[in-house]
């Protein structure tokens, strides 16, 4: 295994994880590695973090793990090492950013996903999918699973509880069941030239969980102007 592996660490707000104290740009080192008993712990999928720290009461770093390693043999991308160093803090947006470009070198393309009109889908636990051209449709319906839509229009859809969809393009939807979580951006820029992605800027970003009330099960949601709102509603106005 390589010398030295690019992850991502969820914390308590307070930079304590476990009961240890940590502080960014701290070095620190243990004997042994080994994953969910000994050793350092971060996700190489950013939004893995997720599933330790919730991101409503939670802190996010990237890190440098290196030294001994110890892997799961089936499941996240979670990772022990006995040393590891702790980088700047990222914000969802940040760890959203870099999920992406995490999924999109790794994905098994289908069906053009990197084309206009493309599909993408993960069927099994665990499972990333991303579409990343315009009108493009991710899913992810296994446990764990993430999903991204990037492109102009795109949508993101995942099908169980402990899963993430994430529409990150100009004017993105996605939707969930109960449990999941939804991560939309905002951005603003000229309609009649949404291809040129450097004439746009990202005013904001959120992430929502589906709680059956006020985000509802499988209905489609997108952001304008700072607000989380039915894709029904926008069509309305």
């Amino acid at each position: 295994m390589e010398n030295k592996i690019k992850s991502y660490k969820g914390f308590n707000e307070d930079m304590t994880c476990r009961g240890f104290q940590y502080k960014e740009g701290g070095e620190y080192e243990e004997k042994q590695a080994d994953v969910c008993n000994s050793g350092f712990h971060a996700c190489e999928y950013p939004l893995d973090c997720f599933c330790y720290y919730s991101p409503n009461c939670s802190v996010y770093h990237e890190v440098e793990q290196e030294g001994e390693f110890s892997k799961r043999n089936n499941g996240d991308s979670k990772i022990a090492s006995t040393k590891i160093k702790i980088g700047a803090q990222i914000n969802i947006a940040g760890l959203v950013k870099a999920a992406i470009e995490y999924t999109t070198e790794r994905v098994k393309k289908e069906a053009d996903s990197d084309e206009s009109h493309g599909a993408s889908s993960a069927t099994g636990d665990y499972g990333a999918s991303s579409a990343t051209g315009d009108y493009g449709a991710s899913s992810a319906t296994g446990n764990c699973g993430a999903s991204s839509a990037t492109g102009y229009k795109g949508a993101s859809s995942v099908t169980n509880p402990e899963s993430i969809a994430v529409a990150w393009g100009y004017h993105g939807k996605a939707r969930g069941v109960k449990g999941a979580y939804l991560v939309l951006a905002d951005w603003e820029g000229d309609e009649k030239c949404y291809w040129e992605q450097d004439k746009w800027r990202l005013k904001g970003a959120e992430m929502v969980r589906v709680d059956g009330e006020k985000i509802k099960e499988n209905i489609w949601y997108t952001m304008v102007n700072g607000k989380v709102v039915e894709v029904e509603d926008v069509c309305k106005n």
